[in-house]
């Protein structure tokens, strides 16, 4: 239903957002900040340290809160790392417990009370109207209340059972693709290591050779060809007494 003379009360969300962020900084525990080997004002002053863990408590988003004082996630993790940082470390976990409580808080004000969204009639904004998301109401009572909104047992149901059953699919899935990968890798390893080990029993006997004297190479291949000859009469005097089996037994 179209409300065409409701106004969204602006100040009172705003005075409602600020009073969250005054609740989340308050329940923020003090820390030491991370000492640096200058002091520069355009680094991570004790002020600037201070400032991102207050605006990470607000946001829940590490970007979003070195932004707010002027700096980079990417130095936020850097000092972090710091091996003075403990202090530091514990505040960053607490702010950010903070505001992601603080988005949950969000979501389900959505949810329960809805957004405003202009409607439009012919390019002009002629009013609003409040939209509910009953999905997202549901999420976040099956993650808070599982057990009174999950079927009674803490265990989701429905589509999330189904997704389930699929990501165990998915799981077994590239488990198999994972081995077979491996089988294949292993396999060319072994052949690798074939052609190695060919190629250097190859080069052994090629130095073998080029060390040998012309008689001593004369005398392999007599070698070799009488190992050749006998083994040809072994195969014919083997043929000879199977013809003589076969010829006992039709007999």
């Amino acid at each position: 239903m179209i409300d065409k003379s409701h106004t969204p009360d602006r100040a009172a969300s705003a005075r409602a957002t600020s009073a969250g962020r005054g609740k989340a900084r308050a329940a923020l525990p003090a820390f030491t900040p991370v000492p640096r080997q200058t002091s520069r004002h355009d680094g991570w002053t004790p002020q600037r340290q201070q400032g991102f863990i207050e605006a990470l408590a607000d946001t829940g988003s590490v970007k979003a809160a070195a932004h707010a004082v002027n700096m980079t996630p990417e130095g936020a993790y850097v000092l972090r790392r710091h091996p003075e940082a403990e202090s530091f470390r514990k505040a960053w976990e607490a702010a950010l417990a903070l505001g992601v409580q603080r988005l949950e808080d969000v979501a389900l004000e959505r949810a329960l009370h809805g957004i405003e969204v202009p409607v439009y009639s012919y390019g002009k904004i002629i009013g609003t109207r409040r939209v509910y998301n009953d999905r997202l109401l549901m999420f976040i009572l099956k993650n808070r209340a599982g057990k009174r909104f999950g079927g009674g047992t803490g265990v989701r149901t429905g589509k999330d059972a189904a997704g389930r059953s699929q990501q165990e699919r998915l799981k077994r899935q590239w488990r198999k693709e994972w081995e077979a990968e491996q089988a294949a890798e292993s396999a060319a390893s072994a052949a690798e290591a074939i052609k190695t080990i060919n190629a250097r029993i190859m080069a052994l006997g090629e130095h073998k050779r080029a060390r040998s004297s012309p008689r001593t190479l004369r005398l392999q291949e007599l070698l070799r060809a009488s190992e050749a000859a006998d083994e040809a009469r072994w195969h014919a005097r083997g043929s000879v007494l199977l013809d003589q089996r076969e010829e006992d037994e039709e007999d």
